[in-house]
């Protein structure tokens, strides 16, 4: 994208990431050859949690209530807390109830609940490997833009870590942002993939040398993003599984091999399966890239909240304010 984007990166990313995951809501769980029958080509109402359309999940919600917190200052307990929130008040839901939550999440949740210090809340078993930190980890781009890789890892990684402290899911959200950030920076997106992936290495060398305990089996899971091309890989080798790994997979070859936003959100959904999630971690890097200007306006006029979403975008945007 070379064209000026005049949407703020708050409204691109709170707006990208909503209506992914709004667009997912409907057919989540179905499976791709279920929805190859009827593929999803706009918003959907009822379906998979008979929800009204434009409704997005807790994909959204815990994004939201992450870019709440960072609205007033980085405070983990914080956005801990509104986590909580979420869950027993109804805090930033499209209609005032959850209607979707992930096991490892809702366990945390309740030990944050029961006063549990934050290194003790999320799942450190490699079974608590799904998306459910990945899905909420934008925002924080804009709190680590300006620190060292090295800070940056550590500072999402325990931001990942209170739901989802197992390395492999802290480590997706850290490369979540890291190629956000290139994205943010205004590079093509193979250019910014590009070096992502160099960066990416390089800090994998420099950590192994100093012996900082960067598990080799564990890096070596994401060779398919950070040595091999992902994009030249056909749809049938992408999944739209709950699996941290498949969702961070399934968002780059989304947006890589579209032309717009539309295109690579639209992608991501119709892989099936985890639908709502896969779109709206999608969504996140394609409105960084294409802006709101370029999102098709019929969807952004019917997403619930909309107005409210522009609102805590503004907020979040002042927080960051040079």
């Amino acid at each position: 994208m070379n064209q000026k984007l005049t949407s703020t990166i708050a409204e691109r990313i709170l707006l990208g990431t909503a209506v992914g995951d709004a667009l997912g809501v409907p057919v989540e769980f179905l499976s791709r050859q279920k929805i190859q029958q009827n593929p999803v080509t706009d918003m959907r109402e009822f379906g998979t949690h008979q929800q009204p359309k434009g409704t997005w999940s807790d994909d959204s919600s815990m994004l939201f209530c992450t870019a709440e917190s960072l609205s007033k200052s980085f405070d983990l307990q914080d956005i801990a807390n509104n986590f909580v929130r979420w869950y027993t008040e109804s805090f930033w839901t499209p209609h005032g109830e959850i209607f979707d939550i992930g096991n490892a999440t809702v366990t945390a949740i309740l030990l944050i609940k029961n006063g549990l210090p934050l290194i003790e809340t999320g799942g450190t078993s490699e079974r608590s490997n799904g998306n459910g930190s990945l899905m909420r980890i934008l925002p924080m781009v804009l709190e680590v833009q300006h620190l060292p890789i090295s800070e940056r890892f550590q500072v999402i990684s325990k931001v990942s870590a209170i739901t989802h402290a197992h390395f492999r899911s802290c480590w997706a959200c850290f490369l979540y942002i890291e190629y956000a950030l290139k994205l943010i920076n205004g590079l093509d997106k193979f250019e910014a993939y590009a070096e992502w992936k160099t960066k990416i290495r390089e800090f994998i060398s420099e950590n192994t040398k100093a012996n900082l305990n960067f598990d080799s089996s564990e890096i070596t899971l994401f060779d398919r993003l950070l040595v091999q091309n992902i994009d030249e890989l056909p749809i049938e080798e992408i999944s739209g599984s709950g699996y941290v790994l498949h969702t961070l997979e399934a968002s780059i070859w989304c947006l890589l091999t579209s032309e717009n936003y539309a295109e690579a959100v639209l992608k991501a959904v119709n892989l099936g399966e985890d639908t709502d999630t896969t779109g709206a971690v999608t969504g996140g890097l394609a409105g960084i890239y294409y802006g709101v200007e370029n999102m098709p306006t019929k969807w952004l006029n019917i997403l619930v909240r909309k107005a409210d979403i522009e609102v805590l975008a503004h907020r979040l945007m002042q927080a960051y304010a040079v």
